[in-house]
């Protein structure tokens, strides 16, 4: 009986290749029979790629795609990729899971009652505040540090990673190549570059390619709404984090978390002093952190960091 996945199936590091015609030495010209037997319980645990429900096993067919043959040694082998073979059933993939990108998407760079949150409100400030202070009056120069900073360095790792935030989910290859295309599709409404696409370009490219330019109209409008609002006030902010604080008191290890500052500051103390030297820090400030500093030393004679 021939089988997809068998004890005879060639595997590439971790990596299976599914069986064919050659691997069971059935040549040119050959006749095959097909005929319907009765279903016995199959001596494997799996027999085809379809009994790998979690896909934890990686496959291929023909060519290993983690594998660049060299075609100039062998040019008499040629590479064969059919991901056009595939294509059909990617789009109805898409069309199936688009409703729930879009929300995902658009709960991200939306606001709520017109309102960024207060945290995004005064982070993206303070780019602003940064751009005007250097002279820097290119807009590309501060869209891209406020992408750099949240959607890219946030955003993006939650959407590849979703196992950092919900313990019990199951992240197996398979899944893992879905969330990297919708973060890529998510990376690019951020991008300021213009797609240049055919048909070789990366399938996963190819899927979200008239979804793109509107989510990158919703991600301008994002910035530009969020740099319109009003200002926020450093006591609304501290009201904010002091709400936030209270939410999470008993989440955090505040003794783990009092060691990695002590050891920050002992580390950094002197550049850290010279910096406030140059800029003309408060005095204030300066004895502060002086005397944090010799609480850290005397807490580490103790033994305590």
């Amino acid at each position: 009986m021939l089988q997809e996945v068998d004890e005879t199936s060639e595997i590439r590091g971790h990596v299976t290749m599914l069986n064919t015609l050659k691997h069971y030495q059935v040549g040119d010209g050959a006749c095959i029979k097909v005929i319907t037997t009765k279903v016995h319980a199959p001596l494997r645990s799996q027999s085809s790629v379809k009994d790998d429900e979690n896909f934890a096993v990686k496959y291929f067919h023909l060519v290993d795609p983690d594998i660049d043959t060299d075609l100039s040694k062998h040019p008499e082998k040629k590479a064969l990729k059919f991901k056009e073979m595939y294509l059909t059933k990617l789009l109805s993939t898409k069309v199936a899971v688009h409703s729930f990108v879009e929300n995902l998407f658009r709960s991200i760079w939306g606001l709520p009652n017109s309102k960024a949150p207060l945290a995004v409100k005064n982070f993206f400030d303070f780019l602003d505040a940064q751009a005007e202070r250097k002279k820097i009056s290119d807009p590309d120069v501060l869209h891209i540090w406020k992408t750099n900073s949240l959607p890219l360095r946030f955003w993006v790792n939650i959407l590849k990673n979703p196992d950092f935030v919900f313990s019990d989910l199951e992240k197996t290859p398979h899944l893992d190549g879905c969330l990297s295309v919708i973060a890529q599709a998510f990376m690019d409404s951020f991008s300021l570059a213009e797609q240049h696409l055919d048909k070789h370009s990366p399938t996963n490219k190819l899927l979200y390619a008239k979804d793109i330019p509107q989510y990158k109209q919703e991600v301008k409008s994002y910035y530009k709404l969020v740099k319109d609002q009003t200002s926020i006030s450093s006591q609304e902010l501290k009201i904010f984090l002091q709400e936030e604080s209270k939410k999470h008191q008993n989440e955090f290890n505040e003794s783990a978390a009092l060691r990695e500052l002590c050891k920050y500051m002992l580390r950094y103390f002197s550049e850290v002093s010279q910096k406030l030297e140059q800029t003309d820090a408060p005095a204030r400030l300066k004895e502060d952190m002086q005397n944090v500093k010799e609480l850290f030393e005397s807490m580490k004679r103790s033994g305590w960091c």
